[in-house]
């Protein structure tokens, strides 16, 4: 018999096939074929999207070895023949496609997307697409909380540099990407306890780290006995700073600012041990003030504290900072420096920079340079009063002279530079 194929834009396609193969592996042409008169010899089909592929797909039903066939094809292709197979209740063919989706590597975002769009409306009619589903689906789900917990956990622990490096950027740039989910907000509060705990566990190891490298036999061993614990600060150390930047990623970063300026005892300890021991620990305090400057908002007795107990032992670091530590930027680190204390009130502020002062005109460049802060605070201190008390004066006069608005402007000029004569004296 003839299949004639009628396309959409009119054109049409012949086909010679046999009866009986169609009726045997198509149940649209058994339907089709069993309400037409027995001696039939033509069929159209009208409006077909694809008649290239309806032509293939016909063609496989005379294939014994359909798989191989589609072996051959790409997976774009073979979703255009599962669609014709699915129209024809082709079962054969569309179990051979799910077979062959299942098996090969999706190339991309984009065809991975195509492949799980096409497959799951065959689900209602009873056949297996799960195995080809359960590539991005678990049917057993592990809660999301220990999951990522295991992946950063990972990450922690990893001693070799440049894998964990790498490894750090990947995870922080998938964790940006669910941050803009709009589903993804029911999990957020689990995934920063979960980065929370891990904090406070990296800084419970670097407390006890700095407790050892602090006892007095410890100077006096052996190189070799005490490179690993240095490493392991510097490592504890740069943990933390990654974790506080998920964080700040995440605005959840207050609490953060909260455990870290409680950290006295760790500043106490940092006195005791040689700078290049020590020095990681302020690239955590260095990742808050820059933090801070650009929008992150502790309270005003956090911010407070966390001066007091952080800014001097900063400043001790700084030398080996500006070499030591591979992103440092000085002139961002003390922008968010100035910036934080710019935060608090005039009277702290001339506490902090008057100390900083002291310890700039001994150090120079060892020393951050917090001079634009400085600026603003002196003309907060000295200017700014003067100011004011000018404009409510010339307010004042304004108000009188509406009162006696017969005067002529020229007793009007006059007033004025009177009054400005007596605020520049």
């Amino acid at each position: 018999m003839k299949v004639i194929l009628i396309g959409k834009q009119g054109f049409c396609v012949k086909l010679s096939v046999h009866k009986n193969v169609l009726m045997e592996h198509s149940s649209f042409f058994a339907d089709k074929l069993s309400e037409q008169q027995s001696g039939l010899s033509c069929l159209e089909i009208d409006d077909c999207e694809d008649v290239e592929i309806y032509v293939e797909t016909v063609g496989l039903m005379y294939c014994k070895e359909m798989k191989q066939r589609l072996i051959k094809q790409s997976v774009s292709r073979v979703l255009r023949i599962l669609k014709v197979a699915e129209l024809l209740g082709f079962s054969s063919c569309i179990h051979s496609c799910l077979e062959y989706l299942e098996a090969v590597p999706w190339v991309g975002e984009e065809e991975e997307e195509k492949v799980v769009s096409s497959v799951p409306r065959l689900q209602g009619e009873c056949i297996g697409v799960t195995p080809v589903l359960k590539r991005v689906s678990s049917e057993v789900v592990k809660p999301t909380k220990d999951t990522l917990s295991e992946i950063i956990e990972l990450v922690l622990k990893s001693n070799e540099e440049r894998s964990r490096r790498e490894m750090k950027s990947v995870v922080l740039k998938l964790l940006r990407e669910n941050n803009g989910l709009p589903s993804y907000a029911g999990s957020a509060d689990i995934c920063n306890e979960t980065i929370y705990s891990l904090c406070r566990s990296c800084l419970n190891l670097l407390l006890s780290l700095f407790k050892q490298a602090a006892e007095p036999e410890f100077a006096d061993k052996p190189m070799d006995s005490k490179e690993p614990v240095v490493k392991q600060i510097a490592l504890e150390s740069d943990n933390l700073s990654w974790l506080l930047e998920i964080l700040a990623d995440r605005q959840a970063a207050d609490e953060f600012a909260v455990i870290w300026a409680s950290q006295q005892e760790l500043t106490i300890l940092h006195a005791k041990l040689p700078i290049v021991s020590r020095y990681h620990v302020s690239c955590i305090t260095v990742r808050l003030f820059v933090g801070i400057g650009r929008g992150l908002l502790p309270s005003k007795d956090t911010r407070q504290l966390l001066l007091q107990t952080w800014l001097q032992p900063l400043i001790n670091d700084y030398s080996w900072l500006q070499h030591g530590c591979r992103s440092f930027d000085r002139k961002v680190v003390e922008e968010g420096i100035g910036r934080t204390i710019l935060t608090l009130p005039l009277e702290d502020q001339q506490s902090i920079l008057l100390s900083w002062l002291g310890s700039f005109l001994k150090a120079g460049d060892n020393c951050p340079n917090l001079q634009r802060a400085f600026e603003v605070w002196w003309r907060r201190t000295f200017v700014r009063p003067y100011v004011e008390a000018q404009g409510n004066l010339l307010q004042s006069v304004r108000g009188f002279h509406c009162i006696i608005n017969d005067q002529s402007k020229e007793t009007e000029d006059n007033i004025l530079d009177g009054v400005l004569h007596i605020s520049e004296s």
